[in-house]
C-alpha cells in the first residue's frame, strides 16, 4: 500500500492551493491530506508551524505511519523543519518541494524578526536555514526532489529553490504561482508523485 501523501501550503495560502494538483492526482488511490497551518501573515516561526503539522499528523496517522510529503513555497521549509528537527525523516519515504527557498530568498530581507519571524526565517543565512543546511545527513534515507522556475519573483535567486540533496528539476513556467497552477508544472510533478503509487487506499478531501 502506498503511503498517504501530505501536502503543505505556503505563506498567505490555504489547502485549496493544491486543488489543481489533486485533479492531476485523481488516478491515485493513496490518501491525500492537506492540513491547514495558519501562518498569521508570517508572524508564526517555521518551527512552530512544523510543530502544528506534527500534532495534526499524529492525530490522524499516529507516530509510525510512513508518509510521502510535498511542500509548496514556504511549506517546503515547514516540512524541512518537521523532517530534520522533529524526526519526520524517520517515517518519510519521499519529500518533494516546489518553489521553496531552501537557501533563503532576498524577498524576505526587509522583514524584521521581531515583527514577522516566519518570514525572517527565510532570509539567506538565517539561523534556521543555517541549521537545516548544515545537517542534511538525516535526509539520506529520504527520496528528495526539488522543483523551481527561472523567473520566480518570490524565491530569489531562483537557484535557492534547489535542495542540496536529491534531484533538482526546472519547470517550464513563468512565475511562482504557476508552479502550483500551470499544466507545465503540475504534469511532471504529478507524474513523480504517482510513480510507484500503491493500489490500496483513499483519496480524501479535507
Amino acid at each position: 500500500m502506498a503511503p498517504p501523501l501530505v501536502l503543505v501550503h505556503g505563506l498567505w495560502d490555504h489547502p485549496a492551493v493544491f486543488n489543481r494538483l489533486r485533479a492531476y492526482l485523481a488516478p491515485a488511490e493513496f490518501e491525500i491530506f492537506c492540513p491547514h497551518l495558519p501562518h498569521r501573515l508570517g508572524d508564526t516561526p517555521l518551527i512552530a508551524l512544523a510543530e502544528q503539522l506534527e500534532q495534526q499528523l499524529e492525530l490522524r496517522y499516529g507516530a509510525e505511519q510512513p508518509l510521502n510529503v510535498l511542500g509548496f513555497s514556504m511549506g517546503g521549509l515547514v516540512l524541512r523543519c518537521w523532517l530534520q528537527l522533529l524526526g519526520g525523516h524517520q517515517r518519510t519515504k519521499r519529500f518533494v518541494s516546489i518553489g521553496s527557498p531552501h537557501q533563503g530568498t532576498i524577498t524576505a530581507l526587509p522583514c524584521p524578526r521581531w515583527l514577522l519571524p516566519g518570514i525572517a526565517d527565510m532570509k539567506p543565512g538565517s539561523p534556521l536555514l543555517n541549521s537545516l543546511n548544515a545537517n542534511l545527513h538525516c535526509l539520506d534515507g529520504v527520496e528528495c526532489h526539488s522543483f523551481y522556475c527561472l523567473l520566480d519573483a518570490m524565491v530569489m535567486p531562483y537557484w535557492s529553490a534547489a535542495l542540496a540533496v536529491g534531484s533538482v528539476q526546472r519547470l517550464p513556467v513563468w512565475n511562482h504561482r504557476q508552479l502550483i497552477s500551470s499544466a507545465g508544472a503540475l504534469a511532471p510533478v504529478a507524474a513523480l508523485l504517482l510513480l510507484n503509487g500503491g493500489d490500496v487506499g483513499n483519496n480524501q478531501e479535507e
